[in-house]
């Protein structure tokens, strides 16, 4: 009686942890291609203000400079865009240009540009920010920023 239940916990458990193992896979065969698709993730559900899963590309480790301010943390980060998702008085939309995925073992750089378009009061406004994003290799086998740096982009 005992043997049965165990072999069908231990089926069960198993089953449950191959999603994980299949994302492991995916990011072990291909790392770039899984940085580029967890970047416009984040892009799409920022657009889309899924603000449930707008942290998720970010280590909780989280260190980033942005040009003139100082140093910041994930908490201050996932705060910044659950308030600019809950703001509906304007409209911010993310769009990316990716130019330079890098990757040796368990971290990536990747060279990008973040082009922000700001509408309020029927008026547009677009920014494009030059970033260096340094992701790491997390223990599920996903990629996320562990650091990052930005400024705005130069005309």
């Amino acid at each position: 009686m005992i043997r049965p239940i165990l072999r069908t916990a231990t089926t069960m458990l198993a089953l449950a942890a191959l999603p994980c193992a299949l994302n492991a896979a995916e990011a072990d065969k291909d790392p770039a291609s899984a940085i580029r698709s967890a970047l416009t993730q984040w892009r799409d559900d920022f657009n889309a203000r899924r603000a449930a899963h707008i942290c998720d590309l970010f280590a909780p480790e989280l260190r980033y400079d942005f040009y003139g301010a100082p140093e910041r943390t994930y908490p201050m980060l996932c705060a910044r865009l659950h308030r600019a998702l809950a703001d509906t008085t304007q409209s911010l939309r993310y769009d990316l240009k990716i130019k330079e995925i890098i990757v040796s073992g368990k971290l990536a750089i990747v060279r990008l540009t973040w082009i922000s378009t700001t509408t309020l009061n029927g008026k547009q406004q677009s920014n494009d920010e030059t970033g260096l994003d340094v992701f790491g290799r997390q223990p599920d086998g996903s990629w996320k920023i562990i650091r990052y740096i930005a400024y705005p982009a130069q005309e």
